[in-house]
């Protein structure tokens, strides 16, 4: 695998399985180190009751060691954009103009991180949180703007799985 190809995935409690499983998996299959950061290295049960171990704690994360981050939706970003280290991680990854992976309610976390910005879509349930920040509203499955890709909803994770693979493998 060629170096610094670490794509961390960050999420808490009541996170939405299939938006962390799905798009590690695939990116996994296709030689990607994914790791999954958490607040804390306990054990988080996802939204539909799949246990997930973290790998690593949000503050062990440098974005200078990071390929890329995603952003998987479910309850987990309400919870863990409130942490300071979450936000500025985040931010400095997108300054940094690395690729950031945002479906669902990922977005919330992109929004207190201030990095919403242009077109962004997630679900509807934070639309206007997105049209509040200075965003504009998409509805699309699934799209990439600059360095963020993002992605709507459980249903879509097909067409943001592909989007994303293909941003990353553009910035490699």
């Amino acid at each position: 695998m060629e170096k610094n190809k670490t794509v961390a995935f960050l999420a808490d409690e009541g996170v939405e399985d299939l938006e962390y499983y799905v798009p590690a998996m695939r990116l996994q299959e296709i030689g990607y180190d994914v790791v999954l950061a958490s607040l804390k290295k306990d054990t988080i049960t996802g939204k539909n009751g799949l246990k997930i171990r973290p790998d690593t704690t949000v503050d062990q994360l440098r974005a200078d060691d990071l390929f890329a981050l995603v952003l998987p939706g479910g309850w987990s970003p309400d919870k863990i954009r409130r942490n300071k280290g979450v936000t500025e991680l985040v931010a400095e990854v997108n300054k940094q103009g690395k690729v950031i992976g945002i479906i669902c309610h990922g977005g919330l976390i992109a929004i207190s991180a201030g990095i919403v910005k242009g077109p962004a879509t997630g679900s509807l349930g934070i639309k206007d949180d997105i049209v509040n920040a200075g965003g504009t509203w998409v509805d699309e499955a699934a799209f990439t703007d600059g360095n963020l890709v993002w992605g709507r909803v459980v249903a879509d994770i097909p067409d943001f799985n592909r989007e994303l693979v293909a941003a990353l493998e553009a910035a490699k």
